[in-house]
């Protein structure tokens, strides 16, 4: 199993968001929140800003040709959700896109799109939180641009606490926050959930994307930092394979995926197999009956991620799991490299590296990188290069 692992993690380093992606990423964000310091009848109300969605819990994939890259965008604000209605809360944002986003933004339900030239913004505004919980909106366990795989490279600790700082994730390739004793006892803030304006419904709806990435922490914690790279390789399968459905994608493929990865595995293998057949155990009984599953959100429980997805699409879905599901269970079963690899690349595609011929010969076509001089057996792992659109606003999104 473990040399199949260095498989994946040339895979996973393919598609994975590139280094000058995550810096349009960040850039597109630091500039957002730097002019909404500034601009008039914005800044009076301006608490914080920070990153939520694929990004920010680390489970985004490059995005496809001609595609950019996006970031969901929390605005954190002072305005009374009793006395502001949603449309005046948007509208209070107008005149800043118009005079640094002109000809580039789109109103929508429940956010503010920016389309630019290099990076997409989704711009979410909330009501005032309680004046403890604006506190912790300004941390810096809160603000930070990283992603949830940088902040837990090697499972180090992230945690949502007032003394909680960036780790230096360049010195000497670690990304480990080291902890005093005091604070990894130190118990995590309980935030309350976030209020958005929906504008088409005429009410602000409760979200806590904070309590997603909290959950994904740990749940990657839990499978030995398996899980955040599950999502990348399952979301990538979808967008490849699945061409024919529009829905599920996005947030509530992974939300099912969370459901399914069982705890304790050990390898990328293992898991994408186990997680494949765990869908088809779980969700047996709602094909039969005909009938869609319900998925609670993690910060918000009354809230369904799949309420958007009809019967049709979940069988077609399902079908797909089944069919996947038997293919990954023979790549697991099989002896040799060359079967291994080839049942993986018809999951996965030809980002999915080629193995050798039986005869120590080279083999190409696959996509994957050229083996020169014949085969030697891989001894370690490659290590994983660093690296969606989850709108909080509609589970049906992409992300």
């Amino acid at each position: 199993m473990k040399q199949i692992e260095s498989y994946f993690d040339d895979f996973l380093a393919d598609i994975r968001l590139t280094p000058n992606q995550r810096s349009d990423l960040i850039t597109g964000h630091t500039t957002l929140q730097e002019r909404l310091q500034k601009f008039p009848g914005i800044k009076d109300i301006f608490v914080s800003t920070f990153l939520q969605g694929s990004y920010k819990r680390g489970t985004a994939v490059r995005p496809q040709a001609g595609k950019r890259a996006d970031v969901d965008v929390i605005i954190v604000t002072t305005l009374n959700k009793d006395l502001v209605t949603p449309h005046q809360a948007i509208d209070r944002f107008i005149p800043f896109v118009e005079e640094h986003y002109k000809g580039k933004y789109a109103v929508q339900g429940r956010s503010i799109g920016i389309e630019m030239s290099y990076v997409d913004l989704d711009i979410v505004v909330t009501s005032a939180p309680s004046l403890v919980d604006q506190k912790h909106l300004r941390s810096l366990s809160v603000t930070t641009n990283k992603s949830l795989d940088e902040l837990t490279f090697g499972l180090s600790d992230w945690k949502m606490i007032s003394d909680w700082t960036e780790p230096d994730i360049l010195q000497k390739g670690l990304g480990v926050q080291n902890l005093s004793e005091a604070q990894r006892k130190e118990a995590e803030w309980k935030l309350e959930p976030l209020h958005i304006p929906d504008r088409d419904a005429g009410e602000w709806v409760d979200t806590h994307p904070l309590e997603q990435i909290r959950w994904t922490r740990d749940k990657n914690k839990n499978t030995s930092g398996n899980y955040i790279n599950i999502v990348k390789a399952l979301k990538w399968w979808r967008t490849l394979r699945l061409t024919d459905i529009k829905y599920p994608k996005g947030y509530p493929i992974e939300h099912m995926i969370g459901d399914c990865c069982p705890d304790g595995i050990t390898s990328m293998a293992e898991g994408v197999c186990l997680t494949l057949e765990a869908i088809v155990d779980r969700y047996r009984a709602n094909m039969l009956l005909g009938t869609v599953p319900v998925l609670p959100d993690r910060g918000v429980p009354s809230h369904n991620v799949w309420k958007r997805i009809g019967v049709d699409e979940f069988k077609k879905f399902y079908g797909y799991i089944v069919e996947y599901a038997k293919i990954a269970r023979e790549a697991v079963n099989a002896t040799k490299i060359q079967d291994q690899v080839s049942k993986w690349q018809q999951i996965f595609g030809d980002k999915f590296p080629d193995a050798p011929d039986d005869d120590g010969g080279n083999k190409s076509g696959g996509g994957g990188p050229t083996i020169l001089g014949g085969f030697t057996p891989r001894k370690e792992t490659t290590q994983p290069k660093q690296g969606g659109r989850f709108a909080l606003w509609d589970y049906g999104t992409d992300g």
